[in-house]
């Protein structure tokens, strides 16, 4: 997928994914002379799937500290 594709399926800008590629946040791969950037479905996929696990650790960590109190 082309980055300007995954902004759109992230819903975020394009300045947002190149800062996760950058960081390796988002594994993708450069293809040509120009240096054109892609990202296979399945590392997106994969990506969004680690960020649900964060979410749902952050929240569980929450409600635990919730609990504790």
């Amino acid at each position: 997928m082309r980055l300007e594709d995954v902004a759109d399926e992230l819903n975020v800008n394009l300045p947002q994914v190149r800062s996760l590629v950058r960081s390796g946040d988002l594994p993708a791969i450069k293809i040509g002379g120009r240096g054109v950037w892609r990202v296979e479905r399945s590392e997106l996929e994969a990506y969004i799937q680690r960020q649900y696990t964060a979410a749902r650790e952050s929240i569980d960590a929450g409600a635990a500290e919730k609990d504790e109190a």
